[in-house]
């Protein structure tokens, strides 16, 4: 049977904190206990917090560049320098949206910068984690170190989606888990074999996660527990990564 358990966390996380030691000393004060094989999804916000990628626009200084597109998009040019900042490239603007490829590969509004949630300041933005592969993997070790588990661990934000409206999380980063699961090659119910189907599993754990997990309920981790999958404990090239669920631009049927 598949479990999600949400996993309430007390207190502002604060730059600096120990995740691991939070979530652990929350599964312990919430009268829960961590599995071998259990997966833990944990909200971006969290990690970001905590590796200090909080900015107060005050400090940024706009570019031409985006004062140009404040005179299109209905954001604070000190804001758009930073989406700016996060970015490979700008895929669109209009007044409503400013999409973006971040510099992790990912498409989405913004470059995953966020002001909801984040503070009593309005001043101040959060950014994604430098490298939410290597913030999973740090913490799936020290997990480990401190709760003798043998998990993993998805970190994971909010995206929206091309020609669907509605929001839903999605996987940004992995450690101990295959994010992509392929079937081809295999056959089908009639014997025939598949020749394209491989299943984001990464970003349907993830998403599964959110449904207790909430924007408002300041439950920011979830345990995921009973999901069949194949744990992998050493990777010493980080060859498993997030960027496997990234498709190449080249790939990609919508791009102009």
């Amino acid at each position: 049977m598949l479990s999600i358990i949400p996993v309430p966390i007390n207190g502002e996380i604060e730059p600096g904190a120990n995740i691991s030691k939070t979530i652990i000393d929350s599964i312990k004060l919430s009268k829960l206990n961590l599995e071998e094989f259990d997966i833990l999804v944990i909200a971006q916000k969290i990690i970001s917090k905590a590796e200090t990628r909080m900015i107060d626009i005050d400090s940024v200084i706009p570019s031409t560049r985006a004062l140009k597109f404040a005179t299109v998009h209905d954001k604070d040019p000190r804001l758009i320098q930073l989406i700016l900042d996060e970015s490979r490239k700008v895929i669109r603007v209009t007044q409503k949206h400013l999409i973006t490829q971040t510099k992790h590969g990912f498409i989405c509004a913004n470059a995953g910068i966020d002001q909801s949630n984040v503070s009593n300041n309005p001043r101040h933005a959060l950014l994604l984690p430098k490298n939410p592969d290597r913030s999973a993997r740090n913490i799936r070790k020290s997990i480990f170190q401190l709760a003798r588990r043998k998990v993993s661990v998805i970190i994971c934000d909010t995206f929206g989606r091309p020609f669907r409206n509605g929001q839903t999380n999605v996987a940004i980063g992995i450690s101990g888990i295959n994010p992509l699961k392929s079937y081809i090659g295999t056959p089908d119910i009639f014997g025939r074999k598949l020749k394209v189907t491989e299943i984001a599993v990464a970003d349907e754990i993830a998403s599964a996660a959110e449904l207790v997990m909430g924007k408002t309920l300041q439950i920011p981790v979830a345990i995921v527990r009973g999901y069949p999958y194949q744990l992998i404990e050493s990777d010493p090239e980080n060859k498993i990564d997030i960027s496997i669920l990234i498709r190449n631009e080249k790939d990609d049927l919508f791009v102009e």
